[in-house]
C-alpha cells in the first residue's frame, strides 16, 4: 500500500469493525432476554432494542470519523449522545491494504451516501427469542432444559439475521458489508459466533466461499413472512425446481452468492433501499444482479424515496431469463401501485 488509502477505502474498513460490533450487540439483546420490543407500522414491521442500539452505534461511529458522508439509517431515532461502549473506532487492515478501483480514489466524504439496516430480519430475531424463552420454561423430570425443536427453530430463524451497510456513489451501490451475527450456531456451544461478508464494484467480494446452483436447476428465495398472491404468482412462473422461503434481503443475497439459490424474486412493495443497497454491491461484486421486477435498477441517492416500490429481482446469473419469466398482469398490478 502506497500512501494513505483512499476515502472509500478507509470507509468500508470502519464500516467492517462497526458492522461487527453492532452483531455483537444482537447477540447480547438477544441473550439478555429483555428485547424491547415495540410495532411500528404492524406485527409484521418490529423494531427492538437491538436495532436500535446497533443503529446508534453503526451512525454515530461512522459519522465521527467520516462528519461528511450521508447516513440513512432504518430506525426513526431522535438524535441523542451515544454512550461510549456502542462506539467502534477500529478498521479492518486487510482491507486498507486492498486496492481501491480507480474510479473510486478520488471520491470524497461528501459524495457518498451511507445505507443502513442495523437488523434485518427482525420478525425472525423476535421469534426466535420466544422459542429460546419457550426451551428456558420447559424443563424435563430433571429440571434441565428441553433441547429439542423449539431450541432448533430459534437456531435456524436466527441465520435469517444480517446487519447491512451499503455504500453509495453517483446513486449506485458501490460496496457493501454484510454481518451475521450468530453464523456458527451449528457448531454448539463455546462455538466463536458471527462473520462479515464485504464486497466493492470492481474488487470482489470477500468473507465467504463463492458457489453456484448446477445450471440445470432453478431455485428460487423468496419471502417467508411477506407473501402475497403476485409475490407467488411471480415465483411460480420463474419454473422454479425448488422453492425457498427465508427471512432477511441479506440473507437471500447469501443464498445466492453461496449457491443455495439461483433467484431472489420478491414482487411487491416492502423492501426498502437500507435492505437492498449492502446486498446489491456484494452481489455485483461476484458478477450478479439486483433489479427492480421490470430489470430496471435501483437509485441509491440521498434524496431518493426509500421504498423499493417495483419488487426486487436479483440474481448471480442469467438475470434476463427471470425478467423474461415476470407475468404482464405483475408488472402491470406493480405499475398501478
Amino acid at each position: 500500500m502506497s500512501g494513505s488509502p483512499a476515502v472509500v477505502m478507509r470507509l468500508v474498513a470502519s464500516a467492517y469493525r462497526v458492522a461487527e460490533k453492532a452483531g455483537a450487540i444482537v447477540r447480547r439483546v438477544l441473550h439478555s432476554g429483555e428485547l424491547g420490543i415495540v410495532e411500528k407500522t404492524g406485527a409484521n414491521d418490529l423494531q427492538t432494542l437491538a436495532d436500535r442500539l446497533a443503529q446508534q452505534s453503526i451512525c454515530a461511529s461512522l459519522s465521527k470519523r467520516f462528519p461528511k458522508i450521508t447516513i440513512i439509517g432504518e430506525e426513526d431515532l431522535p438524535v441523542e449522545e451515544v454512550s461510549g461502549d456502542l462506539m467502534e473506532t477500529g478498521q479492518e487492515e486487510e482491507i486498507l491494504h486492498k486496492p481501491c478501483p480507480a474510479e473510486y480514489r478520488e471520491l470524497k466524504e461528501e459524495e457518498i451516501v451511507v445505507w443502513v439496516d442495523p437488523l434485518d430480519g427482525t420478525k425472525e430475531y423476535t421469534e426466535a427469542s420466544m422459542c429460546l424463552r419457550r426451551q428456558t420454561e420447559a424443563r424435563t423430570p430433571h429440571n434441565r432444559p428441553d433441547t429439542s425443536k423449539p431450541h432448533s427453530t430459534a437456531l435456524w430463524l436466527l441465520d435469517n439475521v444480517t446487519v447491512l451497510i451499503g455504500i453509495a456513489y453517483g446513486g449506485r451501490a458501490i460496496a457493501g458489508v454484510i454481518n451475521q451475527p450468530f453464523y456458527n450456531y451449528q457448531l454448539g456451544e463455546g462455538a466463536a459466533l458471527g462473520r462479515t461478508i464485504w464486497g466493492m464494484v470492481g474488487l470482489g467480494a470477500f468473507g465467504f466461499e463463492l458457489q453456484e446452483v448446477p445450471g440445470d436447476r432453478r431455485i428460487v428465495t423468496t419471502t417467508r413472512s411477506h407473501s402475497n398472491k403476485l409475490v407467488i404468482d411471480c415465483v411460480d412462473a420463474m419454473e422454479p425446481h425448488e422453492v425457498i422461503r427465508v427471512g432477511g434481503a441479506g440473507n437471500k443475497i447469501i443464498q445466492l452468492v453461496e449457491g443455495r439459490a439461483s433467484a431472489y424474486v420478491f414482487a411487491s412493495i416492502g423492501c426498502k433501499k437500507w435492505d437492498t443497497c449492502a446486498p446489491e454491491a456484494v452481489l455485483q461484486a461476484v458478477g450478479g444482479k439486483l433489479t427492480d421486477i421490470y430489470g430496471n435498477a435501483y437509485r441509491y441517492d440521498a434524496n431518493v424515496k426509500h421504498m423499493n416500490s417495483t419488487g426486487v429481482l436479483a440474481t448471480l446469473r442469467n438475470h434476463e431469463y427471470y425478467t423474461s419469466r415476470v407475468p404482464q398482469s405483475v408488472l402491470q398490478a406493480l405499475k398501478s401501485e
